[in-house]
């Protein structure tokens, strides 16, 4: 872990300029910050942010709110799959949904709603913005990533979880620091009740430090892995291949 005085006197927080980001860039390398989607003419940039905020505030918290600041309604983007298999889950409430995890992982799994649910939840009442403009306020409850990791065994080399939708060509990923963050959920439950479809029930990925196309809905599947460049274009989500940054911290 690099301290906040080395940082500064490495020159990291003092990049303005083509000169300081290639510097940044350099000391980005060194300690192993470098983003997947840093090639491009906006890849300095990326990084800079990247590793910049990895090292200054890797154990910071998203903010929480009150109950009283819940968004009412909360904004539903998005409507649930229309095929016959989602709707076919959906009319079962969901018994059928598989959570699986492969990967890097000592013990590949399968995991059902209701084994999800059993185990012991957290619920946080966060902000999600969304890129496009729009935000709600809402409590989200779920078992944190970092539970069902530790039940399949993460093996020491993996660096990223890539998580997949149940939807076609939506997938993203996170750094193993958000992974085990303690706000970073598989949600399940939404403002006191099951997760709605609208949102993304049966199963969410919840980032709260990171903008609304990194909390990916109807997720199905996990991957652990040490390398993104295996994985679509090799920009470490869908969103960088539709021009977003991969990482979305705010």
């Amino acid at each position: 872990m690099i301290s906040r005085r080395k940082l500064i006197t490495t020159g990291l927080s003092a990049t303005a300029g083509a000169t300081g980001l290639v510097v940044a860039k350099n000391l980005a390398q060194h300690y192993g910050l470098i983003p997947p989607d840093s090639g491009g003419l906006y890849g300095p940039g990326e990084t800079l942010t990247y590793a910049a905020q990895r090292i200054l505030t890797s154990h910071s918290m998203a903010r929480e709110f009150p109950r009283s600041e819940l968004s009412q309604p909360p904004f539903s983007n998005g409507e649930p799959p229309k095929d016959e298999a989602y709707r076919r889950l959906q009319a079962g409430a969901f018994a059928d949904w598989r959570l699986s995890i492969d990967g890097m992982v000592a013990r590949p799994s399968t995991f059902s709603l209701a084994e999800l649910k059993s185990y012991p939840t957290h619920s946080h009442i966060t902000h999600l913005a969304c890129e496009e403009g729009w935000s709600y306020i809402a409590e989200w409850t779920g078992v944190p990533l970092s539970r069902v990791l530790d039940r399949v065994g993460v093996l020491p080399q993996a660096k990223y979880v890539v998580y997949f939708s149940f939807e076609p060509g939506w997938w993203d990923s996170i750094d193993m620091a958000d992974a085990l963050h303690p706000q970073t959920l598989i949600a399940h439950g939404m403002n006191g009740t099951a997760l709605p479809a609208n949102f993304g029930g049966p199963l969410r990925m919840r980032v709260p430090r990171q903008l609304g196309y990194k909390n990916v809905k109807y997720i199905a599947r996990l991957t652990l892995t040490d390398d993104l460049k295996r994985f679509g274009k090799g920009l470490g989500s869908a969103s960088p291949e539709a021009g977003y940054a991969w990482y979305a911290g705010i």
